[in-house]
Parts: C-alpha cells; sequence; structure tokens
C-alpha cells in the first residue's frame, strides 16, 4: 500500500519582530550618528563661510590702514632708495630727469598708481597711492655690470632684503636681480642686457595716503611730479 502522508494544518504565517538598530561603533545608534552626520555637514561649511569673511576682513583695508605722507616726500624716499643700490653697483654718472628712449637712452623718473582694497576687490583705496623711480644707464660694460650685481645682491641680504629672483644667464646675455621687504610692500629690481651694454634699475614704495587727496581727484598723488638729478650719493663723492 502507498505510504500515507500527513501535514500539520494550516496556520497564519506571524511575521519575524524587526531586528533592533544597530549601534555605532561608539555606542550610538544608526540615527544618532545620522544625525551627527548632518550637524558636521552644516557645520564645515559654516566654518568655511566664517573663516572667508575673516579673510576678507584682514586683507582689506581703507584708508587708515596707510601712513599719511605727501607725495613729494614718497619721491624723495624712493630715490633715496635707488641711489644707496647706486652706490654699491659703482655707477658715478649724473642723470638728469626725464627719459629720451626708453630702452635706449639714459633714464631717470617717477611714477605713481593706486593702492587698491585688497581681498575679492578691485576698488581703490580713497587717497592711497605708491611711488615708483626708474633709472638706466647706456654704455654699462659686462666688468662693471656683473661685480656690481653680485654685490648688489650680497649687500640687499645683508640688509634685510628678500631675494626673490636672481638669474645670471649661462650665455651672459642677460641678467637680473629681484629683492623685496615689508611683505613685499617695498620692491627693487635690477637687469642688464648685454646686447646694448644698458642696465636698468627700479625701486617702489610702499603705500601711502596723500594728506591733500581731495574727493574727486582723477589720478593718483605723486603722478605729477618729477625726480631731482639722480646719481651717487654725496658721501660716495666723498663731499
Amino acid at each position: 500500500m502507498p505510504e500515507e502522508i500527513t501535514t500539520a494544518p494550516a496556520t497564519t504565517p506571524v511575521p519575524a519582530p524587526a531586528p533592533a538598530p544597530a549601534p555605532a561603533a561608539n555606542g550610538r545608534t544608526a540615527a544618532q550618528a545620522f544625525g551627527i552626520g548632518c550637524a558636521v555637514l552644516v557645520a564645515v561649511p559654516l566654518l568655511l563661510v566664517l573663516a572667508f569673511v575673516g579673510w576678507i576682513a584682514v586683507v582689506t583695508k581703507d584708508a587708515s590702514d596707510f601712513p599719511r605722507v605727501a607725495p613729494e616726500e614718497m619721491v624723495g624716499r624712493a630715490v633715496d632708495r635707488s641711489r644707496e643700490a647706486y652706490d654699491v653697483l659703482g655707477f658715478t654718472r649724473t642723470i638728469r630727469p626725464g627719459v629720451e628712449e626708453i630702452g635706449v637712452s639714459t633714464e631717470n623718473t617717477v611714477g605713481s598708481d593706486y593702492c587698491y582694497r585688497g581681498g575679492l576687490t578691485d576698488e581703490t583705496v580713497d587717497g592711497a597711492y605708491s611711488v615708483s623711480h626708474s633709472w638706466a644707464l647706456d654704455h654699462v660694460p659686462a666688468e662693471q655690470a656683473v661685480p656690481g650685481l653680485r654685490r648688489l645682491r650680497d649687500h640687499l641680504e645683508d640688509t634685510g632684503w628678500d631675494i626673490t629672483s636672481y638669474r645670471e644667464n649661462v650665455s651672459g646675455d642677460y641678467w637680473a636681480l629681484y629683492a623685496s621687504r615689508s611683505d613685499g610692500d617695498e620692491r627693487m629690481s635690477f637687469q642688464w642686457f648685454a646686447d646694448r651694454d644698458y642696465f636698468t634699475g627700479g625701486t617702489s614704495t610702499p603705500c601711502a595716503v596723500d594728506p591733500g587727496w581731495r574727493q574727486g581727484d582723477d589720478e593718483p598723488a605723486g603722478d605729477e611730479l618729477w625726480p631731482p638729478d639722480f646719481g651717487p650719493s654725496a658721501k660716495k663723492n666723498g663731499s
């Protein structure tokens, strides 16, 4: 006879209990961890925004951040700084103000530029300006230019300047020296071009505010000024 197979009576299935939330590694539940994660995601951008706002506040400037100095005095400072380098280089010629042909003739000129608030703005600071003095000599041979530049590099390092760039061309046709200090607010530059025995130098001053500036003045202060005759210092001349 065939084997009789019996089955248990049908019953309504009972759902299994839901598993308890797995604790996080440090004992927090997943929900707690998720909440903390969301808080971190919100806090990090907020901190970045606050840091960015702080950075803007630090780097943006106004007139109170600069000394009040007349343009004539700042021109004098720039020329004095150039004259110090001129003495170290060993040059003795005197250059009259002006320039006949840039890159060819002698030069002795000053210029000025606006000073900016900084940060993400290109706004100028009312009344603030910086001065630059440029000079150049023709007929400067290698035996005068090369040792002069090396001597000047050492002098600037010894007197607190940072040498930002110094180039001695292997072929000898172009030499350059750049220096700065006061966090880059004051700069000097020098180049010698062997193909035409031409030597150039320049100095720029930190920003200052013109005490005579008035609302509506269009040009940066000092833009209309001329330098004095430029040459070695009286001390260098022995007078």
